[in-house]
């Protein structure tokens, strides 16, 4: 019989997203007449038609695939020139940043990236020769359940999270952006505008990761992934807006949410050649090199109809129809906001991210008020304790969906009362 990863079996019982999916169909399971009546704020999911720009080439490239003379096979592993080169031009160039075509990898998303990245990395705890991995807390769960299942924590702990993991606290004190560690630490995962609490890092606060990272050799592993919610202009869209941050940091960005492509699934990792990892025996090597290794080792790329459409994404009409998208919803969270704030409720983000980070109340746990909000308003939330221990006695409430889907819920969050 063959062996399993038994890594596997460490894992807390059910990814958050699924185990808010069971418990709302044991719900309308039971209370089939209102099932239609839920409102679904939890995942992060789209909801609005992707760009008019987007849909054309995709029709353009499946109308080429029909053709003998315009038909492609298998592209390059990391994508076409002509979409690394827009890429490159649309989110590095047009910002004063330096970052060269080859260094960009075209993907199926960022969340499986994240996931495959921890791939060239060493595995084992850090009593085993593994890195010691920093993670803010609350944090996005792909982070921490992906080293789990790659064998780099311990068993789970009774309170929340993994023995091996440094968790660092994001609380309402500092605005949910944690201070670098005073221990030693290999590589930290941050993801800003933060995904759950919608917080945001400002340019000294970013600035003052990238020192750490560059005065203790750490690699930063940065998702950028609601980078396009941005609407301060002198906050940082990316990591490598930092000076050094070329030498330490991978950036992991996608398409779901700026371009509605959820159910496209597009995204792209950015992996400068200067950044280095090391071997156990102490020689330094490109990240970059194994990376491309892997890539061409584990991928055939990503569809022609589908880097068609990213490309279109970065056009004058592109751009124009994404923001209109953005726009749409970050009004749904100005929204969820407000309506948070008239019924007395303590509110963080949807200001630069589609989310809004809200505190149970008194009393209320965040499971408590998920299924208070399920069974009295047929509203869906996400629990915050599914985000990690500090993330305890708060929930997150998602822009992603009509306008009159979003001023309904705001009414509905008056269960809580």
């Amino acid at each position: 019989m063959a062996f399993i990863n038994d890594h596997y079996l460490k894992l807390a019982a059910g990814y958050l997203f699924p185990e808010i999916s069971r418990r709302v169909s044991v719900f309308t399971e039971a209370h089939p007449a209102i099932a239609k009546e839920i409102i679904r704020c939890g995942i992060g999911d789209v909801t609005e038609p992707l760009p008019a720009a987007v849909i054309a080439a995709m029709h353009t490239a499946v109308d080429e695939l029909a053709n003998r003379a315009t038909f492609r096979g298998y592209g390059p592993a990391t994508g076409y020139d002509f979409v690394r080169e827009a890429i490159v031009q649309g989110d590095y160039r047009d910002r004063g940043i330096a970052i060269a075509p080859d260094e960009i990898f075209v993907s199926d998303g960022s969340k499986p990236d994240a996931s495959a990245f921890m791939e060239i990395m060493a595995t084992g705890t850090p009593a085993q020769g593994g890195n010691r991995t920093a993670v803010c807390d609350p944090v996005y769960p792909v982070y921490v359940d992906n080293n789990v299942m790659q064998g780099n924590t311990g068993p789970a702990l009774a309170g929340g999270g993994y023995e091996g993991l440094i968790y660092l606290p994001g609380t309402p004190a500092n605005g949910f952006v944690p201070e670098p560690p005073t221990e030693p630490v290999d590589m930290v995962y941050l993801c800003y505008p933060n995904n759950p609490t919608g917080a945001m890092i400002t340019r000294p606060q970013l600035a003052r990761w990238v020192e750490w990272a560059l005065a203790n050799d750490a690699l930063i592993c940065y998702d950028a992934a609601y980078e396009a919610y941005v609407r301060d202009p002198s906050l940082p869209r990316s990591i490598y807006e930092i000076p050094g941050a070329d030498r330490c940091a991978v950036e992991f960005r996608s398409f779901s949410k700026s371009g509605g492509f959820t159910g496209v699934r597009a995204g792209y990792t950015v992996v400068p050649k200067a950044v280095e990892g090391r071997t156990r025996s102490g020689e330094r090597v490109s990240l970059h090199r194994l990376w491309m290794r892997r890539w061409a080792t584990c991928s055939n790329g990503v569809s022609w109809p589908v880097q068609c459409a990213i490309a279109a994404l970065y056009t004058p009409a592109g751009r124009a129809q994404v923001a209109s998208l953005i726009d749409f919803y970050m009004e749904n969270a100005r929204i969820l906001r407000e309506a948070c704030a008239a019924e007395g409720l303590k509110v963080w983000g949807g200001e630069h991210a589609p989310y809004v980070w809200v505190a149970c109340p008194a009393g209320m746990g965040s499971w408590d008020a998920f299924d208070a909000l399920l069974s009295k308003a047929r509203l869906v939330v996400t629990p915050g304790a599914g985000f990690g221990r500090h993330g305890e006695g708060f929930f997150r409430i998602s822009a992603f969906n009509s306008r009159e889907n979003v001023i309904e819920a705001g009414k509905r969050l008056q269960a809580l009362r």
